[in-house]
C-alpha cells in the first residue's frame, strides 16, 4: 500500500506541476497578445486558463480589459464583476469595470466602483478625477465640488483639478467663476487645449470674439485635429468680420469631420454672404441629406435655386415648407414668383390669393402671427425663426466631451509614440499583404524550403502582423496540434521541419516562447539555417518588447537576438529582409546610425523594400535630419506606404 501510494504521489506531483506551467504560460501569452493589441487572440488563451482553473481571478479580469478594448462593455463588466468575486482586493478590477459602465452610461454605479477603488488608491490622481466626471453627469455638482477641494488640496499643481471646477461653474450658470477657475489651470498649465477651449465658450458667451479668436487659436495649435474648435473660431472670425478666416476654418473642420451639421450650414451661409452661391446650394444639399427635415436648410436652397435659375427645384422646396407652414407668407410669395417665372399664372393667382386671405386672418386676430423676434448675430440649431433663415447656427448646448483616465490602458498602449517603425519581417502562413499590390515579399531560402519538404501550407515573408479573428486563430491552433503530433510520431531527423513549422504557427499566434524553445531544438539539428537563426532573433524581440513595458532588464535577451541576427545574415548574405531586421533591432536599442546603414543594405538588396524607406526616415528624423527623412517617406508613400504622407505633413516644414 505504502508503494502504491508513493508511486502515486510520484504521478501526481508531476502532473500538477505541469499544469500549473501550462496555466503560467497561457496567461503569460495572453499579456502579450493584450499588449500587442491582438484582443480576440488574447480572449482566446484567457479562455484555455479559465476553463483549467475557473477559480483565479487573473484570466477573467484580462479578459474583461480584452473585451473593453473591442467595445464589448457589457462583457468585460460581467468578467470584471467574476473577478472581484473571486478576489475583491484588486483595484484595477474595480477601475476597469468602472470604466465599462462609464461607457455605459451608468455613472452611479461607476462612481462606486470609484469609492471602492480609492480606498485602495487613496492618492491616485486619476481615479478622483474619473470619479468627479461621473458625479458631474449625475449633476451631482455639490458632491463633485467637494471631490475637487479635496483634490486642490492634495495636488495644488493638477491642472485637471481647476478646469473641472470651472465646468461645474458653467453648468451651475457662474460664468465669471468660471472663467477665474480656467486661468488658474492655464497658469500650471498652459498647454492643455481642452482648457483653451473652454475659455474661448466663456468669451463668446460675453460677446468677446477677438479674445474667443486668440484663445481658439491656441487650443487648434495644441490639439489641431478637433473639427468643433474649427467650427467654434469660425463663428468668432465671422462676427470680427474675417470672412476668408471663417470659411476656411470651415473648410478645415469639414476635412476633419466630413458629417459636421454645423460647418456645412454655416459655410453654406457664408457662400451666400460672397455671392458663391452654387457652392452654397451644395452645402445645403448635404444638410438636407443629412436631415431632410430640416426646414431653415430648405428655405435656404428654395432661396438660392431660385436665385441661380432652377426654378423648379425652388418650387419642389417651396412647395415642401408649405405643407408643413401653410401660412408662410415668405414661402408662398417665393413660389408664386417662380410660377409667374414659368408662366403658370393662374397657380401664382391662388398662392397671392392664400397670402391675402392669411394676412386679412390675421389682421382680424383670426390666428396668431409670426412673432418677430430680434435680429441676432445666430440662433440655436433647433430654432426655427424664418426671419433668421441668413443667420449662422450654433448648438442647442455646448457639450464639453470628457476624456476619462486609465492609468491600466495607459500601460497597455505606452508604446504608441508620435512615429513608429515599420515591424521587423518574419515568416507566416499568410501572404504579405502591406497594400502594395505591384510587390510581394521574396525570399529564395524561404522558397526553397517549401519546395523541399512540399508544403501544403507554405511558409511566407511577411511583416505586418494584422490581428487574427477567431476563426483564424482556430485554424493555426488546430495546426499547431497536428504538427505537435507529427512531431511526437517522427524519430527521424530528417522530419525535424515540423519544429520549425510550429515554431512558426506559435509566432503567429503570438506564443513566443514555446516557439523560441523549438527553434532551438531546431538549430541544434541544423545549425547552418539562416531561417531557424532569423526567426529566433524576431521572435526574442518581440517577447522583449513585451518583458520591456512590464520593467525586465531585456539587455541581455536583447543581445541574444542581435546575435542570431548577425549569424543569419553570415549564411544569407544577400537578404534584404535579414539586413532590415537588424536595422530594427539597432532602432530599438536607439542606435539609429547603425540602423540606417542597415536600412541602406537592405535598399541596396531590394531597391522596391518600402518599409526600410519609411523606416530609414524615421531614424532620420530621430537623428534631427529631418530633410533626408522626408525624402525617405516620401518614397516610401510612393511605392504604396501612404501612412508615410502624415508624417511628411508634419516634418516637412521642420
Amino acid at each position: 500500500m505504502r508503494k502504491m501510494l508513493i508511486s502515486l504521489l510520484l504521478f501526481v506531483v508531476p502532473v500538477l506541476t505541469f499544469a500549473q506551467f501550462r496555466t503560467n504560460r497561457l496567461l503569460d501569452v495572453g499579456r502579450s497578445a493584450l499588449y500587442y493589441e491582438d484582443y480576440v487572440l488574447s480572449i482566446q488563451y484567457f479562455n484555455q486558463v479559465i476553463m483549467m482553473k475557473p477559480y483565479l481571478y487573473e484570466p477573467w479580469f484580462l479578459r474583461g480589459v480584452a473585451k473593453f478594448y473591442l467595445d464589448d462593455y457589457v462583457g468585460a463588466e460581467k468578467d470584471c464583476s467574476e473577478a472581484i468575486r473571486l478576489n475583491p482586493y484588486i483595484s484595477e478590477v474595480y477601475e476597469v469595470r468602472g470604466l465599462s459602465l462609464i461607457k455605459q452610461g451608468r455613472y452611479e454605479d461607476a462612481i462606486k466602483d470609484y469609492d471602492k477603488t480609492i480606498e485602495f488608491s487613496p492618492y491616485n490622481k486619476g481615479l478622483w478625477y474619473n470619479r468627479v466626471l461621473c458625479k458631474i453627469e449625475e449633476k451631482d455638482y455639490d458632491a463633485a465640488n467637494a471631490d475637487l477641494d479635496s483634490m486642490i488640496v492634495m495636488w495644488k499643481t493638477y491642472a485637471k483639478s481647476y478646469s473641472l471646477k470651472a465646468e461645474v461653474c458653467l453648468q451651475q450658470k457662474d460664468t465669471i467663476t468660471a472663467g477665474k477657475y480656467l486661468d488658474q489651470s492655464l497658469e500650471v498649465d498652459p498647454y492643455d487645449g481642452d482648457v483653451w477651449a473652454m475659455r474661448a465658450l466663456i468669451s463668446m458667451s460675453d460677446n468677446k470674439w477677438k479674445d474667443a479668436d486668440q484663445q481658439l487659436s491656441k487650443a487648434i495649435h495644441l490639439k489641431p485635429t478637433t473639427a468643433n474648435n474649427y467650427v467654434n473660431r469660425a463663428l468668432a472670425r465671422y462676427n470680427i468680420n474675417n470672412l476668408r478666416g471663417a470659411l476656411s476654418d470651415y473648410d478645415k473642420a469639414i476635412e476633419l469631420d466630413p458629417n459636421n451639421f454645423l460647418a456645412h450650414y454655416n459655410r453654406g451661409q457664408l457662400r451666400v454672404q460672397v455671392g458663391d452661391d452654387n457652392r452654397a446650394i451644395s452645402d445645403f444639399d448635404y444638410v438636407i441629406s443629412m436631415e431632410p427635415d430640416n426646414v431653415m436648410a430648405i428655405y435656404n436652397r428654395a432661396i438660392l435655386l431660385e436665385r441661380t435659375g432652377d426654378i423648379q427645384g425652388a418650387i419642389c422646396d417651396y412647395s415642401s415648407l408649405i405643407d408643413e407652414y401653410p401660412n408662410f407668407w415668405a414661402g408662398l410669395s417665393g413660389r408664386a414668383r417662380c410660377y409667374r417665372l414659368l408662366g403658370m399664372t393662374a397657380k401664382a393667382e391662388q398662392d397671392e390669393f392664400r397670402i391675402f386671405k392669411a394676412q386679412n386672418d390675421k389682421h382680424n386676430g383670426v390666428q396668431p402671427r409670426w412673432s418677430k423676434k430680434q435680429k441676432v448675430n445666430v440662433r440655436k440649431k433647433s430654432e426655427i425663426d424664418f426671419n433668421k433663415y441668413n443667420n449662422l447656427v450654433v448648438e442647442d448646448e455646448n457639450n464639453i466631451e470628457h476624456e476619462y483616465s486609465t492609468a491600466y490602458r495607459g500601460h497597455v498602449q505606452n508604446r504608441k509614440v508620435d512615429i513608429v517603425f515599420m515591424p521587423m519581417f518574419q515568416l507566416s502562413y499568410s501572404q504579405y499583404d502591406n497594400g502594395m499590390k505591384s510587390y510581394q515579399a521574396f525570399d529564395p531560402d524561404v522558397e526553397d524550403f517549401n519546395h523541399k519538404y512540399n508544403l501544403t501550407n507554405k511558409l511566407y515573408v511577411k511583416c505586418n502582423t494584422s490581428p487574427l479573428s477567431e476563426d483564424e486563430s482556430q485554424t493555426i491552433f488546430d495546426m499547431i496540434d497536428v504538427l505537435t503530433d507529427s512531431i511526437l510520431i517522427s524519430q527521424n531527423k530528417s522530419d525535424d521541419h515540423f519544429l520549425l513549422l510550429r515554431a512558426v504557427a506559435n509566432g503567429v499566434v503570438q506564443n513566443y516562447g514555446d516557439a523560441v524553445g523549438d527553434l532551438t531544438k531546431y538549430i541544434q539539428n541544423d545549425s547552418t539555417s539562416s531561417i531557424a537563426y532569423w526567426q529566433r532573433a524576431v521572435y526574442q524581440a518581440r517577447m522583449n518588447e513585451y518583458n520591456a513595458s512590464q520593467g525586465v532588464d531585456v539587455k541581455l535577451k536583447m543581445a541574444n537576438a542581435m546575435s542570431d541576427i548577425n549569424k543569419a545574415i553570415s549564411l544569407n548574405e544577400k537578404s534584404a529582409y535579414l539586413y532590415y531586421d537588424r536595422g530594427n533591432l539597432h532602432a530599438a536599442n536607439k542606435d539609429y546610425t547603425h540602423a540606417i546603414e542597415d536600412y541602406t543594405k537592405a535598399l541596396e538588396l531590394d531597391p522596391n523594400l518600402a518599409e526600410a524607406y519609411y523606416n530609414r526616415g524615421i531614424a532620420n528624423i530621430n537623428l534631427n535630419d529631418a530633410e533626408n527623412g522626408v525624402h525617405d517617406l516620401s518614397k516610401a508613400g510612393e511605392l504604396g506606404l501612404y501612412d508615410a504622407y502624415s508624417i511628411i505633413k508634419k516634418y516637412s516644414k521642420k
